[in-house]
């Protein structure tokens, strides 16, 4: 790291990245969450004031408002919200009639999360390898996963693109296999004209702050198709109840707070128009990367909201090391596949292969990539980049 450091102390003229020796730069975050909270923050506070004064805190109308505005925007009948996508997962799964001894086809490259449904109610996620280009589940791998236990899939529209929803479909309806699509990336991303997460039976949101579309804290959703399912899910998310104090069956306490339905309501209006700057961005990226020896994202399945900008390259630790140096925050998504982590070592995934997983894992390197990033950001870390390739 010191050496990669001593190597960057050189003065760096135009689009450089640095400083003369002694000198500083601006750093280049990860993420900034700042920039959309102060295009929403008046309007946002003024309403925090309503719901307080209301005592709208846990569910409520400006929830309500939330699942109402959102259905539109995805063009579904049914949107619940709950209070993590990891809850979300977790009763798409109940709905869909997945227990004990049942198998779930996920992929093996994925934010845990994702196994976390299924686990949670007794099933058994079946890993899948992913697509080399994208990191979406491979559908011809999954098919020689099925078995007369397997009865859901989950395709995760990994990093914002979609998964390929047509073989994903068919291979369900030759299978009778329920859709519950993983949509904790790619809000507003679409497929054939369909929303992602409005295609199966079920979709699942997250909103982390760091996504897309991003809560104050912690936030889901699951979009539903039939009527009968989306009140079991609603049922689900409130203790189980059928009524007041009356519960029809086990449930949970998955609720969303009022605060963070005002904060989402507020971002879904201007999401399009974010979602075209980080399209922007990729496309700078893109461009500026292009014929060096590492692997750049490409838009392979229609479309593309750019949650994340992963590039691959089996110099992925070195070149992080040399971007840190030049104040160039990066991410790892995901460095340790699921088939190797340790609580789930007794599911026996690691004696598996699963090449195209352990490839995205050891190789993929997230460069920023936010709303209000700004073009001379993005060229210095493209700048960087091609510095670190071409430096010899």
């Amino acid at each position: 790291m010191e050496a990669i450091r001593r190597e960057l102390e050189l003065t760096r003229d135009g689009a450089g990245t640095l400083a003369s020796p002694g000198g500083s730069v601006e750093p280049v975050p990860f993420n900034d969450l700042a920039i959309q909270w102060g295009e929403i923050a008046d309007k946002v506070r003024a309403e925090f004031e309503q719901v307080f004064e209301r005592s709208a805190f846990s569910h409520g109308p400006y929830v309500e408002r939330f699942e109402r505005e959102i259905a539109d925007y995805l063009g579904v009948p049914h949107a619940i919200a709950v209070n993590t996508g990891t809850s979300a997962l977790h009763l798409a799964v109940l709905a869909a009639g997945v227990g004990p001894g049942d198998e779930v086809l996920v992929p093996a490259h994925t934010f845990i999360a994702t196994l976390w449904g299924p686990l949670y109610a007794g099933a058994t996620p079946v890993l899948c390898d992913v697509e080399d280009a994208t990191g979406n589940i491979d559908v011809a791998d999954a098919a020689r996963r099925i078995s007369p236990r397997t009865r859901a899939i989950i395709p995760v529209h990994l990093y914002g693109q979609p998964a390929d929803m047509d073989a994903i479909g068919a291979l369900a309806q030759r299978h009778d296999l329920v859709v519950i699509e993983d949509t904790a990336q790619a809000v507003g991303a679409r497929w054939r004209g369909q929303a992602a997460g409005s295609i199966g039976r079920f979709g699942c949101f997250s909103f982390y702050p760091g996504k897309n579309l991003g809560a104050a804290g912690e936030g889901g959703l699951v979009t539903a198709l039939a009527d009968a399912d989306a009140a079991r899910l609603r049922s689900l998310r409130n203790h189980g109840q059928s009524e007041r104090y009356i519960h029809a069956e086990v449930g949970y306490n998955y609720r969303m707070d009022g605060l963070q339905a005002v904060v989402l309501r507020h971002k879904l209006r201007h999401l399009n128009r974010w979602t075209e700057r980080r399209r922007e961005i990729a496309e700078r990226y893109r461009r500026g990367l292009s014929g060096l020896p590492l692997v750049v994202p490409a838009v392979c399945h229609a479309d593309h909201v750019w949650h994340l900008f992963v590039v691959r390259t089996a110099q992925r630790d070195a070149l992080r090391e040399w971007l840190t140096a030049a104040a160039i925050e990066t991410g790892l998504h995901y460095p340790v596949p699921n088939h190797r982590q340790p609580c789930l070592q007794h599911l026996g995934f690691g004696r598996q292969s699963f090449p195209a997983s352990e490839a995205w894992a050891q190789q993929g390197l997230s460069l920023p990539l936010f709303y209000g990033m700004t073009d001379a950001q993005a060229d210095r870390v493209v700048a960087a980049v091609r510095e670190f390739f071409t430096r010899r």
